[in-house]
């Protein structure tokens, strides 16, 4: 079903974009019909992990941060990671083929879309974009 990587652990810094704990991953189309998986890939981690408190606050965040690479980003597939930190809190992260890191913008009242990392940085602790080969990894930790 998910693979489980403990090989993902490192980092110590509690808003530093390292992970520090074990991990699952999955790869999914680059398209809006992801999010709902990868919502279910989080909730089911947190899940494993008695951690079930942050599973909505976490999903609404991966659900934004697959929708972010799916308008700005591009190449076929996004990589969708969720690992557990110390004290109880989660990263969430998306990977994509774009090196061009988000940027938070004010919506309009009438526009449609332009929310989705206000709702980041509501919900998460904090959250950046790393550079990585071939693209980037946009993350986000939720605490309880």
């Amino acid at each position: 079903m998910y693979e489980y990587d403990s090989s993902l652990a490192k980092g110590q810094d509690p808003c530093a974009s390292g992970i520090g704990g074990p991990a699952y991953h999955e790869v999914f189309s680059r398209t809006e019909a992801s999010a709902e998986p990868a919502r279910r890939l989080v909730r089911h981690a947190l899940g494993v992990w008695g951690l079930d408190v942050l599973a909505e606050p976490a999903a609404l965040v991966v659900s934004e941060l697959v929708a972010n690479a799916v308008a700005h980003a591009c190449g076929e597939t996004v990589r969708v990671v969720v690992a557990r930190l110390d004290g109880g809190a989660v990263e969430v992260s998306v990977s994509d083929s774009s090196r061009v890191r988000p940027v938070p913008r004010m919506a309009g009242p009438d526009d449609l879309g332009g929310r989705g990392l206000l709702l980041v940085t509501a919900f998460a602790a904090c959250w950046g974009a790393q550079p990585q080969p071939g693209g980037k990894r946009v993350w986000a930790q939720v605490r309880g």
